[in-house]
């Protein structure tokens, strides 16, 4: 006689060595997980479904590979299910004339010694409102190469795109990032305001 066995039950368990590497990933996942969604309460809504999907499917995991970028991956399909239909991603992606404009800028503050300025500079706030400012599809892969230290082909993986795109998004990325965080100096008097053509 067949008796009804819940279906958390009928599946068999993740092993132990699984387990304890998916839950030390658990902080990074969730770092991801904010990256993406820009919001700490949708970042642990991600992070949960993408843990519970993960336990359902720790069979399909290779070991001996990477489980953060595993895990990375699915936390990347639970945000995209997440997000509205028809929303497209890459909208901004492609704004030339925004990356061209930072590029410029970028140069002239670096020629006007920005960078050691930058350094002395305790930018971690500032750094976290400028990543929360890239459009998303800059962030996530700024995230993966530069905050969660993936190479180039792990976060192409992760993100569904060819290499060469996680290239040229990380160097918009960057130079985003760049302007925003020399903008951060001017704020709190690191570099000099720029003359706006009114006088004090």
């Amino acid at each position: 006689m067949m008796t009804d066995i819940p279906e958390a039950e009928a599946r068999p368990a993740a092993p132990k060595e699984f387990s304890d590497a998916a839950i030390a990933a658990m902080d990074d996942v969730y770092r991801f997980a904010r990256s993406l969604t820009r919001d700490p309460s949708d970042a642990e809504d991600v992070v949960q479904d993408a843990y519970l999907r993960a336990f359902r499917s720790w069979h399909t995991f290779e070991p001996g590979t990477d489980i953060r970028r595993w895990l990375f991956t699915i936390a990347r399909n639970v945000f995209l299910r997440s997000r509205e239909r028809g929303q497209r991603e890459t909208t901004l992606d492609d704004d030339q004339s925004a990356v061209a404009e930072a590029a410029q800028a970028l140069e002239s503050w670096v020629r006007g010694g920005l960078d050691p300025i930058l350094d002395r500079a305790d930018l971690g706030p500032a750094i976290n409102r400028a990543l929360g400012d890239l459009p998303e599809s800059f962030r996530s892969v700024v995230v993966l190469v530069d905050v969660e230290d993936q190479p180039y082909e792990a976060a192409a993986d992760v993100l569904g795109i060819p290499v060469g795109t996680v290239r040229s998004r990380l160097f918009r990325g960057r130079k985003l990032l760049q302007v925003s965080l020399a903008q951060h100096a001017r704020d709190v008097g690191l570099l000099p305001a720029r003359h706006s053509g009114s006088s004090a």
